[in-house]
């Protein structure tokens, strides 16, 4: 029987508390690699009006402010979006859900998404709902992670929280990694009605200070942290100390390969 992942992990929704672990920690291991990788291909630039769906605490929507006087970030996690507005007042930080987009058509020269669509509840109506808002000519540019098995460490911590806690918890993890089939992302992106698509995939690194701080990371900063109590995580964290040291690196660091898919399209 296969085990889903439940509905806040499947939607990628955490609390107030895992949100400040997730801007701490997970911005910097995973996220802050990708923005300029994103606005490059949705070819970003002065004078454009910009809207960065799931912006999450905000990262790629700073990145766009750092080239354009005009930003939006929306999320429908009020927790993500009290960490951004901290980091960024300038910007406008707008709550909703990507399905309906708060905007009249044809509002943004540019639209951009980093690493959201995973957990969308509807991901074609989503990806309309960006592509209504997109002015004619503009450009969209939605970044998604590689499949679980282009991506080692979290192959390996997935097992781990398999063998520990079950399927129902690893699937947790494996969330993220749903969009790694680069034909169905493109079909995907058709039935929204894009065209001109295309698919980049680029080479990611994962870092962390240690395999503690990683798994501290996971489980705090992600929907897992109401799932996993203390005794539990203790146990995850001294069995992670063995399991996962192939990706501790001469340093002490953790080190390992994290791609992702970039698409993009133009709306003609």
């Amino acid at each position: 029987m296969q085990v889903h992942a439940s509905s806040d992990d499947a939607r990628g929704q955490v609390r107030a508390s895992a949100a400040e672990v997730y801007d701490e920690f997970f911005v910097p291991a995973l996220f802050a690699q990708w923005p300029a990788r994103v606005l490059d291909a949705a070819a970003v630039k002065a004078g454009q009006r910009v809207l960065d769906v799931a912006c999450g605490t905000g990262i790629l929507a700073r990145a766009a402010a750092g080239r354009v006087g005009a930003v939006v970030g929306l999320d429908v996690n009020e927790g993500m979006l009290a960490v951004a507005r901290r980091h960024a007042a300038g910007i406008e930080w707008r709550q909703g859900r990507a399905e309906a987009l708060p905007f009249e058509a044809e509002s943004f020269d540019a639209v951009v998404s980093q690493f959201g669509l995973m957990f969308f509840d509807d991901r074609p109506q989503a990806l309309r709902e960006m592509r209504r808002v997109l002015r004619r000519g503009g450009r969209l540019a939605v970044a998604v992670w590689d499949s679980l098995e282009r991506t080692p460490g979290y192959a390996a911590m997935t097992a781990l929280l398999k063998r520990l806690f079950g399927d129902d918890i690893a699937a947790a993890l494996r969330a993220p990694y749903c969009l790694g089939d680069t034909q169905a992302l493109e079909a995907l992106f058709a039935e929204a009605g894009l065209r001109r698509i295309g698919i980049e995939t680029l080479d990611g690194t994962a870092r962390f200070p240690s395999i503690a701080s990683w798994v501290r990371t996971d489980i705090k900063g992600w929907t897992l942290a109401d799932r996993i109590d203390d005794a539990q995580f203790a146990r995850l964290a001294a069995q992670a100390e063995n399991a996962l040291r192939r990706f501790v690196a001469a340093d002490g660091c953790v080190e390992f390969a994290h791609p992702a898919h970039i698409v993009s399209a133009t709306k003609e």
